[in-house]
């Protein structure tokens, strides 16, 4: 049996026609940036991340980017985050100029322990980047009680995580600023590149739409040095459809989750295998990735044995962050972010797409079992 970590054919086929009369229709028109469509899908993202407002822009990358950049970040300042996430977070506190300040993460959930992060505030930190990894919400109401104790703004980066929920509440409206992704393999996902920043009032819209913009509030005219963060009408359009199936969606991984945890647990594997774990306070999992610890070092050989025997799976992440080279002159070593370090050892995502069936998951946990020995 062939078990891909996803396939997106069986998502895209029932909304076909309605994706592809859309791109004609833009198309007919030949009008690609901006316009209609990029509004309407900004008001839906707001509605449905029940934030202020929301901005297109043209990948989650940039999200986090334009955030900073509109907050006047600048070389010196400091800016404290997970050193456990996609390399998308740090980057962009790098390519803002400012100094990413690491503090490690939760190992329940793998986001960052609020309690590290008072611990690494100094009086150059200017903001803190709460990661929602894998689809689970960050500890939000400490990580703002800090911001607001020492006048720091937040940018939540919520690229894996549109739709979670927090306390009853979405990512990406607890904050100044919240960061998504529309990459394909997102459970939002468009059909190549794009993002959206949530923001908390109109004024910090406009000045996102500035900076996306080449920072020109009339053509020809900038009042800021922007950057071309604009996302198309094509994407726009695109998202537009997809947002209306977005909750099935994730339900539908949530659901697989579950079976997965009955597998689990009815083949004896809890053990040597570690499920993801929801956090003490109250969330909403999307489940982006279904991440399992392997314990005794043999996530890397149980990674292969399932490769070869049709099993997609992926390590989410190899290598902690802060000892990236390209990230050595923050001198950071081993040891440093103990949990992080862990969880790049021991971490594994398994095929958790909604459209799986359920001798696909059979599958996947009998081909564990039996490198277990089970």
């Amino acid at each position: 049996m062939q078990v891909p970590l996803l396939d997106l054919r069986a998502q895209y086929a029932p909304m076909k026609e309605e994706i592809l009369a859309a791109v004609a229709e833009i198309c007919d028109s030949q009008r690609f940036i901006l316009g209609d469509k990029v509004e309407t899908l900004e008001k839906e993202l707001a509605d449905y991340c029940q934030s202020g407002a929301a901005v297109g822009v043209s990948s989650g990358s940039d999200a986090l980017l334009i955030a900073l950049m509109a907050e006047k970040i600048r070389p010196g300042d400091e800016v404290i985050t997970t050193p456990f996430t996609f390399f998308a977070t740090v980057g962009a506190i790098v390519r803002a100029g400012a100094k990413p300040v690491f503090a490690d993460i939760d190992p329940v959930t793998f986001n960052i322990d609020p309690a590290k992060i008072a611990e690494k505030i100094t009086p150059k930190t200017r903001a803190i980047i709460p990661v929602h990894l894998f689809g689970q919400a960050a500890d939000m109401d400490p990580i703002v009680k800090i911001a607001k104790e020492h006048n720091l703004f937040i940018i939540e980066d919520a690229c894996q995580a549109i739709g979670a929920e927090y306390k009853g509440k979405r990512v990406g409206s607890f904050a100044q600023y919240g960061a998504f992704s529309f990459f394909p393999s997102k459970n939002l996902g468009c059909f190549g590149d794009g993002g959206a920043v949530s923001c908390d009032t109109a004024e910090r819209a406009q000045l996102l739409k500035i900076y996306r913009n080449h920072g020109q509030s009339k053509t020809y005219i900038h009042e800021y040095v922007g950057g071309n963060f604009r996302i198309d009408a094509l994407q726009s359009a695109i998202l537009s459809i997809k947002l209306r199936s977005l909750d099935s969606w994730s339900a539908a991984r949530q659901k697989n989750a579950a079976i997965y945890r009955e597998l689990f647990a009815a083949a004896g594997l809890t053990d040597q295998i570690t499920l993801p774990q929801l956090a003490a306070y109250d969330v909403r999992h999307i489940y982006n990735q279904f991440c399992i610890r392997v314990k005794d070092g043999k996530r890397d050989a149980l990674k292969q044995y399932l490769l070869d025997n049709g099993v997609g799976c992926a390590v989410y992440y190899p290598l902690s962050l802060h000892l990236q080279e390209c990230f050595k002159e923050l001198g950071g070593k081993p040891g440093d972010y103990p949990e992080s370090e862990k969880a790049s050892a021991e971490i594994m995502a398994l095929p958790v797409f909604g459209e799986l069936s359920k001798d696909q998951l059979e599958y996947v946990v009998a081909t564990i079992a039996k490198f277990f020995g089970k």
